[in-house]
């Protein structure tokens, strides 16, 4: 199970809908039922426009997704998916990453959904959804967004373990402040009271998957015809922003735009998001 608890379940939901009420937006819920497991998924916007999916990363949510990207609902109608076995209301299903299992079920969302010609804007872990989903089937996809994207790159195995790991594991056992706020600082641009609190809660009340990361092999690359933009972090020691760069070039025919964040740690800062956001809103009247 993802949840070590039923009552640490209850306080990452509380702490969810803290945040979605503090968003001050209007939206709809809703619950899909697919292959793979419970999907909730927060939407805002008028549905007539064109869609656009948002995919959190690790240890994320919708809620928080949405609020680093707070205009996109001008618009298109956003669909903010809660990930499988994550940190939110959607089912405790953990997908094997070196299957197309997560493409599958992101393209049966887009199904159930009555939906095409998506936008899809995916961070760190939700880029690495949003190549598989185009490894599996890009037919209903029309642009995506990569924001310091897993599945490209991965960093020096030993910084990241010095410099993540071995603070988050004293961290899960001991349960100090001074040691997740390390992670914090080695992952994030910039970070409030609430991020901290969430990424506490998270860490101590479910079991997060530490399993190696895969890499997108050339061929599976080369085989993709829609078109990319990646936003890299100059700073991220987990997919360092310039190596990236480098191999994105080289296994990307469909690349149509690539910017290093610079002085961007994983975590891009606010002002970082708000460009990511008018450069997604500009290639909307673009294309």
């Amino acid at each position: 199970m993802f949840f070590k608890s039923k009552e640490g379940k209850e306080k990452i939901i509380t702490l969810y809908n803290q945040k979605l009420n503090e968003l001050n937006i209007e939206y709809s819920e809703k619950l899909l039922v697919t292959k793979f497991g419970a999907t909730n998924i927060i939407i805002t916007g008028n549905t007539k426009n064109p869609p656009l999916l948002l995919i959190h990363g690790t240890g994320g949510c919708a809620p928080l997704i949405l609020e680093s990207f707070p205009n996109l609902s001008t618009t298109y109608c956003v669909y903010a998916i809660d990930v499988l076995a994550q940190p939110n209301k959607s089912a405790e299903n953990r997908l094997d990453m070196k299957s197309l299992d997560y493409g599958k079920w992101l393209t049966e969302v887009i199904h159930i959904l009555g939906i095409k010609e998506v936008t899809l804007v995916g961070f760190s872990f939700g880029g690495f959804i949003s190549l598989k989903t185009l490894e599996f089937n890009e037919t209903l996809v029309k642009h995506v967004f990569l924001i310091a994207p897993v599945y490209i790159v991965n960093g020096n195995p030993i910084k990241n373990i010095l410099n993540v790991f071995v603070p988050l594991k004293s961290f899960i056992k001991k349960g100090k402040q001074k040691h997740i706020k390390k992670v914090m600082q080695t992952l994030f641009s910039e970070y409030d009271d609430f991020g901290l609190t969430f990424m506490a809660t998270t860490f101590q009340n479910c079991n997060m998957d530490f399993s190696p990361l895969p890499i997108m092999s050339k061929n599976d690359g080369n085989r993709i015809k829609t078109p990319i933009t990646i936003f890299a972090a100059e700073k991220d020691i987990m997919f360092p922003g310039r190596k990236m760069i480098k191999r994105a070039k080289r296994i990307f025919p469909s690349l149509n735009e690539i910017v290093l964040l610079e002085d961007s740690k994983h975590v891009p800062s606010t002002k970082n998001f708000k460009m990511i956001e008018d450069f997604v809103l500009q290639s909307e009247v673009l294309y």
